[in-house]
């Protein structure tokens, strides 16, 4: 294999414009609106004869490494079913994202009436080290998290 990175994570919603906004709100920018449609070669290549879909991909400002999402509302064909219900289910279970603030971040959340899973908690990782998380859900109920990284002066 000669993998060298993550290029984007796809994000399935049912309102692309409500949750573009929501993105827009964790710090995210579209920079390229995906064609409505396009070939048959490419729908082909996931998996559809043909399709129509609303996206962009959008990419996190002041990112350490670059972070992009590839926002989809799929109006056809179109599944209406939900998201994954817990964080236990097999597959892609949520995205976490890097933050230098979580409680800022947290309360920012709480304040736009965000689903909010717990309020941020620590995890020790080494004697010196720990992070701080929570867990969040976008508009259609995708987890999503926040960590921040701790490493104590010795």
């Amino acid at each position: 294999m000669n993998i060298t990175g993550l290029v984007h994570v796809n994000i399935n919603c049912s309102d692309y414009e409500r949750s573009k906004a929501f993105y827009e709100m964790l710090g995210f920018k579209e920079y390229w609106l995906v064609p409505e449609t396009n070939t048959p070669e490419v729908a082909n290549a996931v998996g559809m004869d043909s399709y129509r879909v609303k996206g962009s991909l959008m990419s996190l400002n002041d990112a350490e490494n670059r972070t992009v999402i590839d926002l989809l509302e799929w109006v056809t064909p179109r599944d209406n079913s939900q998201p994954y219900s817990n964080l236990y289910q097999p597959g892609l279970a949520r995205i976490a994202f890097s933050t230098k603030d979580i409680d800022a971040d947290y309360n920012l959340l709480k304040k736009n009436g965000v689903e909010v899973l717990s309020e941020p908690v620590k995890v020790t990782m080494s004697e010196n080290s720990y992070s701080k998380f929570f867990c969040f859900k976008d508009p259609d109920g995708a987890f999503l998290e926040l960590v921040q990284l701790f490493i104590e002066e010795q």
